[in-house]
């Protein structure tokens, strides 16, 4: 469903010193240095799949998913989702895809959700019996009978960030991107966006790549993670593979209150000094 192969996004920089002397000589004499934002990531991703996309900030995941949108152009190599060309902007392709950014909003403030449901209807020319079940089953899933028709500038965060997914996927598309969905809410807001993500993938067997800074987000709905840095693709597979390549052990320090000398058989004592007490237990 998604497919790229050796994918780069490089930004030409402008920098100068402050001050207004710099600023004068700007005019003239521009200094640009190159930002390799993704630099040659190449990754698959099957139909049906809830992939999970990490790395730090500035590492290329959100660059990567706005190529993967045609949101921008890439510097070089190929890029296919459902069969298009992201950056063609075909009509077909854009009724297929859908992006959720945790930090931006397609809502508009000062009406009801429900009056944007009915603009994407529009834009997407959704049939009225399949905008309606889409709806009705949204609302149920979302718990948003009380919320559609509050102005948008009223309702809390996490109301919001339902109100988002569902105006992103009242089109049902194939393929989902989201990014960063659950920043920001509460652990219960959090718990009802997950369960919500992982009966819409069974329903419509849609494929979703997920980026997040909240583990709990990709251990409970992903098998399989992405991991990107410095715009390089470090790592591609098993969540539980990652675990047991990178962080085998569970490090333990406990502060005691005097020096002990029984040692527990299925612990191995790192360091030990004063009334403090390392050890290192294996994760098997």
């Amino acid at each position: 469903m998604i497919e790229v192969r050796h994918l780069s996004k490089h930004y030409r920089v402008h920098e100068r010193e402050p001050g207004f002397a710099a600023s004068i000589r700007s005019l003239w004499n521009r200094k640009f240095r190159t930002v390799k934002a993704v630099e040659d990531i190449s990754f698959t991703i099957p139909e049906g799949s809830i992939v999970a996309f990490l790395g730090p900030n500035g590492a290329g995941k959100t660059t990567t998913m706005k190529v993967l949108t045609g949101l921008l152009y890439p510097t070089s190599g190929e890029v296919s989702v459902g069969g298009f060309k992201p950056f063609e902007q075909k009509k077909e392709f854009k009724k297929q895809i859908s992006l959720v950014m945790g930090q931006k909003s397609q809502l508009i403030w000062d009406i009801p959700a429900a009056e944007t449901f009915l603009v994407n209807k529009v834009i997407y020319e959704i049939p009225e019996r399949e905008y309606r079940e889409t709806l009705n089953d949204l609302i149920e899933l979302l718990e948003l009978e009380e919320v559609i028709r509050k102005p948008v500038r009223q309702l809390s965060l996490g109301e919001r960030m339902k109100c988002e997914l569902a105006a992103a996927l009242l089109h049902r598309p194939r393929i989902v991107f989201l990014d960063e969905p659950t920043i920001g809410l509460d652990v219960n807001m959090q718990e009802v966006m997950r369960r919500f993500i992982q009966d819409y993938n069974q329903k419509y067997r849609a494929t979703i790549l997920l980026t997040s800074h909240y583990m709990a987000d990709v251990t409970a709905l992903c098998e399989r993670v992405l991991v990107i840095g410095k715009g390089k693709l470090l790592y591609d597979g098993d969540i539980a593979a990652l675990v047991d390549t990178y962080a085998p052990n569970k490090h333990i320090r406990l502060q005691l209150a005097q020096r002990i000398k029984q040692r527990s058989e299925f612990e191995r004592i790192v360091a030990e000094g004063g009334g403090s007490l390392f050890m290192m237990r294996s994760r098997t």
